[in-house]
């Protein structure tokens, strides 16, 4: 399979090792293998693994042994657990996203918040409770929000062109640095995108609203590579009543069907039946061009 001229530098398979991988992360990587394939884009590997409470070891192996096993190949990064560990995690790269905390903190940017989520509202949406209270940044036990504003954001979308949405407002003033002093995902995916210079960022609908976010995020940095970046968010597979399939609630894993005799070809068909489409697919190429991706 010749690569197409390349229209974008790079995109990104970016897994968090906090369970074994599903059905629909292997959608996910399929379709960036084939849009990569597409444009001529190469291939970041890069495992998120800030969430050191949920992060295992047999999580970020799984992560090799599927994409091995479903023959999605990359350009850059860890080949294995040692190269990971050694070079590749997040945790290296720590002073990066604190240097822009200290950015944002320099341009006022961020507040500090000792809510506990037994204090956010149950519809979830954080009303800015701690915002003009002045705790100083330094206070214990409290986490960092951005000051979110409502005007309009650019999204680049590929192949559709420039798309102008608002937060939504479960989004408003959300979280750059935890409790526990390490960066929020919306920052550290924001820094890293920038620093492996990504251009191309796949990723599933259901994060719409952190595009959202970082791209307002990248606009008061004024990292305009980042607001200059494409975007592509594809469809979701669904489990039983009409609900996005999840780690934390053990759908069927890869893993699992791999110990069951299943083989790539076997998966690749189970991925086209969840979309409606009953006929053997054998490998990613066939699930994009039979999905249009």
């Amino acid at each position: 399979m010749q690569q197409a001229k390349a229209i974008f530098n790079k995109t990104r398979i970016a897994p968090t090792p906090s369970g074994f991988l599903h059905l629909g992360n292997a959608l996910s990587f399929a379709i960036t293998a084939a849009l990569a394939h597409k444009t001529g884009a190469k291939i970041l590997l890069r495992i998120d693994d800030l969430d050191q409470a949920r992060m295992r070891s047999e999580y970020v192996q799984d992560i090799f042994d599927t994409l091995n096993f479903l023959e999605i190949s990359w350009h850059e990064g860890p080949r294995d657990m040692g190269d990971f560990n050694k070079h590749w995690s997040q945790v290296q790269r720590l002073g990066l996203y604190n240097n822009a905390l200290n950015r944002l903190k320099q341009s006022n940017s961020i507040f500090a918040c000792s809510c506990s989520r037994a204090d956010i509202p149950e519809s979830g949406i954080y009303p800015g409770t701690c915002l003009n209270k002045g705790l100083p940044l330094d206070t214990p036990n409290t986490s960092w929000r951005f000051k979110t504003d409502s005007n309009p954001i650019a999204v680049r979308t590929f192949p559709s062109g420039i798309v102008n949405s608002r937060l939504s407002p479960d989004m408003r003033y959300f979280i750059v640095r935890k409790r526990d002093g390490y960066p929020a995902y919306q920052l550290a995916s924001l820094v890293d995108d920038l620093h492996f210079g990504i251009d191309l960022i796949i990723r599933g609908q259901d994060l719409w609203p952190s595009t959202l976010a970082q791209l307002q995020l990248a606009n008061r940095l004024d990292e305009n590579a980042f607001v200059n970046t494409n975007f592509y968010h594809h469809p979701l597979l669904m489990a039983d009543g009409n609900k996005k399939l999840s780690k934390s609630a053990g759908d069927t894993s890869i893993k699992y069907l791999i110990e069951q005799g299943k083989n790539a070809a076997d998966i690749y068909t189970m991925i086209a039946a969840h979309t409606g489409e009953e006929q053997r697919v054998n490998n990613w190429l066939e699930l994009s061009h039979l999905l249009g991706s």
